[in-house]
């Protein structure tokens, strides 16, 4: 059949026929051409908007149709059943729920694709009547699949498949559900609907059970069944009325067919917040989850990964949802305990997670909840539940600890990417229920764990097993972390064992030097113990397998032990300046080092800290030296970004303050490197990441020398002028920013900050002639700038050179871009605010403004047509004291602009 000779044409400008219909599916299924393809999608679209499709859907289902083309009759239909039902007059509701019927029944043989589909329609149908004018849907349903008789009219007999019809009813109950919970519906409506379909779970459920417990039952029938009872808890049907069907649901999970989709349908079932009010119905359905504990060891035997994940589900659905109910059933305080050592088993359970089981990782919040729960009863009720489940906790420790472990190194190098990934995370989620269970086992906790470190460590069999030695540190570091324990008596144990312990594993050495990190505070306290353990640390600092964990430790220990390390600060120089020649580290951790040291020699004494500063940082300018007089290339570029962003890491954490020879020796540095940095721009000027890397030293000194940095500005001031009118980005806004918040205020300096902010605002008003929508980041940047100079020296805008309307315009037209952005979201109501005090106190401006702003084509936005900014403006005129409602109107403004949907402006 050939295509529409222009199918992209309105439904007015081309006759809506069957026959067109059908040429613009061909030519969407079929069609290689995309361009043809989305031209088709675009007309059926319309086509199914159009009143003509009430009649052409019909035919579009005949019987030698293609499936793809009854299946978008079937589509038509329900899109115009959900959609467009107030197009239908009343009095056809009636022949088209019978027409529907039938059409179902006609194709409960199939294509299943069509059946779900005119199902959905049906579903659709039944919610738009229910229940003023279909009062009890299920119950014809029913009647309507029943086995029929001859028809006596004519003596023809209707063909008739038994398993068909009731496979097409049992579709047709699971989708009424399911089509209520994604339908648009007012609040009112909804609960109408709820409550009249929680009525007809009463003719629902006792025919489930039946079906599901027929022997005559096939599992095709069992199966949709399952799904069946799935989509209707999701109603929150009471499962006081469902709970002898949850009862036979267990019996479907000794059937292999039948077993996953038992599994979702159980784990549905009792995952239901409201099923608490249904104490009895849980304590029943509890020894039917605890008949499942040899199942689920068999399982774990075997290797069955598939049984024994969808059997924690569901001990892990009651325990986690129904916790605290259940343990208030003191009466059932036995099985409860059974069904948590249950879940203990399934924590613990055999192989490498997630290689050779996927199951444990379910359970790590269901202590996290059983925890809390237990922890929230009054003091003497406490209490008891800690007696009983404190032995567990102290279990589950141990069980953590074991899935901690690393495996064999052959067999982790065999695993993908992707496996160690998961496996690191996996180890994230571990880490973080320690932390947690220690709220609960307090200090005993990090005993025990000393305890067994100690044994393994003094016993050369034990420590010999590195991951046993490692799963133990992985504990404490874990805790450490996030809990104080500069209290904790086995700390200096801990800090003397670690020495003990060899590094020559790569991911134990990893665990031990994250361990010494997590202790850098205890360390500050106690800085005689920092002799046994920087040599560790500086060891692992030269290895390059070692780069993230030992620079990170060392980072931290520099930061909070810093005034106690003058003893080694040699030791820590020399290796620290090695490994930064030899290049032993990427340049992040590189970075990171440098900020250490930045740390360690704020804390010298000043006549070190110049020696030590010149003899860190002069190999680094060597060598940008001899960079800035090569020609740009590729090579050279990431070379200067990675020493200019070492010495602004550097100076990021230089804090010499207090001693003013100091400041003046760090200002004699950045002299000596500024000439480099000249010679570089002139050769670089225009690539963003070389400016921004300069920018970013400059910042990070202005921080840090604060006001001492005064004899740079005027330097500094002329070569930002330069930079930005040459090549405006952002970061060299940032930096004046940062120069006018210290030095706007002091007169020596005043014409220099006068001079950059006339040479940026220039350049900048320029650029956003040009469409400001281009340049969001200097947009935002420059909005920042002006701020801080509005807060620190105003009288700038005096000067004749600054052309302070174009500013204002220029911040109004800000505005209007942040709303269309839409995030962050604080921003976008500051400028909520913005707008409704304009409009408070000069409306007619705000109003002129607007009209002229928004005339301009696809501004702020393509996504909104002028009667959508019309709609805007109006509504924001009207409000001059409700200021949630500014921000609302505003919010729904910024949706549209960026096309999201929901928006009360889409109807235009």
């Amino acid at each position: 059949m050939e295509p529409p000779a222009n199918p992209g044409d309105s439904p007015v400008e081309l006759e809506l026929t069957v026959e067109n219909v059908e040429s613009a599916l061909y030519q969407l299924y079929f069609d290689a051409d995309m361009e043809h393809k989305n031209v088709a999608q675009k007309w059926l679209t319309q086509a199914q908007a159009s009143t003509q499709a009430w009649q052409f859907c019909w035919a579009l289902l005949g019987p030698d149709k293609l499936p793809e083309v009854q299946f978008f009759g079937a589509s038509t239909l329900h899109t115009k059943i959900s959609r467009h039902w107030s197009d239908l007059p009343t009095d056809q509701h009636e022949s088209l729920r019978m027409q529907l019927l039938s059409h179902i029944l006609h194709f409960s043989s199939g294509p299943k694709m069509v059946l779900t589909r005119l199902c959905v329609a049906l579903a659709s149908l039944a919610l738009n009547l229910i229940p003023q004018a279909w009062s009890q849907p299920v119950a014809d349903m029913v009647r309507a699949f029943q086995p029929q008789k001859p028809d006596s009219k004519d003596g023809s007999e209707v063909t008739q498949d038994p398993q068909a019809h009731c496979l097409t009813l049992l579709e047709l109950l699971t989708v009424l559900p399911e089509e209520f919970q994604s339908s648009r519906l007012t609040q009112a409506r909804r609960a109408q609907l709820r409550e009249a379909l929680i009525g007809e779970w009463s003719v629902v459920c006792p025919m489930l059970r039946q079906l599901l417990q027929s022997q005559d039952s096939s599992n095709q029938v069992k199966e949709k069944v399952l799904r069946c009872l799935s989509s209707w808890v999701g109603l929150d049907v009471p499962l006081g009325e469902s709970q002898e069907l949850v009862q036979d649901c267990f019996t479907a999970l000794s059937n292999p067919e039948l077993f996953d989709s038992a599994v979702e349908t159980i784990v549905n079932a009792i995952s239901q917040p409201d099923c608490q009010r249904y104490t009895d119905a849980l304590v029943n359905l509890l020894p039917l989850v605890l008949g499942l504990h040899d199942q689920l060891k068999t399982a774990a035997q075997d290797g069955d990964m598939e049984t024994s994940h969808g059997i924690c589900r569901i001990a892990v659905a009651m325990g986690e949802t129904h916790s605290r109910v259940l343990l208030e059933q003191v009466e059932h305080w036995q099985e409860y305990l059974a069904l948590v050592n249950m879940i203990l088993f399934c924590t613990g359970i055999p192989g490498h997670y997630p290689v050779s089981e996927t199951t444990s990782s379910l359970t790590l919040t269901f202590w996290y909840t059983l925890q809390d729960d237990i922890l929230s009863f009054e003091e003497d009720k406490q209490a008891v539940y800690l007696q009983v489940y404190r032995p567990v906790y102290f279990q589950l420790v141990d069980v953590l600890l074991h899935k901690s472990h690393y495996p064999s190194q052959d067999e982790y190098t065999a695993w993908t990417t992707d496996d160690k990934e998961q496996f690191r995370i996996y180890r994230v989620d571990i880490s973080d229920t320690l932390m947690y269970v220690y709220e609960m086992l307090g200090a005993e906790l990090l005993s025990n764990l000393y305890d067994r470190l100690g044994r393994q460590l003094m016993d050369p069999q034990q420590s010999a097993v590195w991951q046993d030695t490692e799963a133990l540190l992985f504990g404490f570091q874990s805790i450490a972390e996030t809990i104080d324990v500069n209290y904790s008596d086995v700390i200096p144990g801990l800090i003397g064992l670690i020495p003990r312990i060899n590094i020559s594993n790569v991911m134990l050495a990893d665990t031990v030097m994250y361990t010494i990190g997590s202790l850098a505070e205890w360390l500050a306290d106690h800085p005689v113990m920092l002799s046994g353990i920087l040599p560790m640390v500086l060891q692992g600092l030269v290895k390059a397998e070692l780069s993230v964990s030992s620079v990170s430790t060392l980072k931290r220990i520099c930061r909070e032990c810093r005034h106690d390390l003058g003893p080694y600060a040699q030791d820590i120089l020399t290796v620290s300046q090695d490994v930064l020649v030899k290049e032993v580290h990427k340049s992040s951790q590189c970075m990171w080092l440098m900020q250490a040291l930045g740390f360690l020699l704020s804390a010298l004494p000043m006549d070190e800290i110049l020696a030590r500063l010149h003899s860190l940082i002069t190999p680094h300018v060597q060598r940008l030296d001899a960079l800035a007089q090569q020609e740009p290339d590729p090579t050279n570029k990431q070379s200067i970004i990675h020493i200019l962003g070492m010495l602004s890491s550097l100076f990021t954490t230089l804090d010499i303050n207090r001693q003013v020879e100091g400041l003046e020796g760090v200002v004699v540095v950045l002299q000596q490197v500024f000439t480099l940095i000249q010679t570089i721009l002139s050769k670089w000027l225009d690539d963003s990441d070389i400016v921004e890397a300069v920018c970013g030293i400059f910042d990070k000194s202005v921080r840090t020398l604060l006001h001492d940095f005064g004899p740079m500005v005027a330097q500094l001031s002329e070569m930002l002028g330069q930079i930005y009118s040459a090549f405006p980005q952002a970061s060299a806004l940032d930096l004046a920013r940062q120069m006018v918040h210290i030095f706007a205020g002091e007169e020596q300096h005043i014409s220099n900050i006068q001079c950059l902010t006339e040479q940026l605002t220039s350049a900048t008003l320029a650029i956003f002639q040009q469409g400001p929508r281009d340049h969001p980041d200097i947009a935002e940047s420059f909005m920042h700038f002006h701020a801080q100079i509005l807060k620190r020296k105003p009288d700038l805008y005096l000067s004749d050179q600054m052309d302070v309307k174009a500013l204002f315009y220029c911040g109004k037209h800000q505005n209007l871009l942040i709303i269309y952005r839409g995030s962050p979201r604080s921003l976008t109501e500051h400028f909520s605010e913005v707008l409704l005090s304009l409009n408070r106190h000069c409306p007619g401006l705000l109003s002129q403004w607007l009209k002229e702003t928004l005339q301009t084509p696809g501004f702020p936005s393509n996504q909104v047509s002028p009667e959508q900014k019309h709609t805007f403006t109006q509504q924001l005129l009207r409000e001059q004291t409700n200021k949630r409602r500014v921000k609302e109107i505003v919010k729904e403004f910024s949706l549209l602009c960026r096309g999201l949907q929901g928006s009360g402006y889409s109807d235009y």
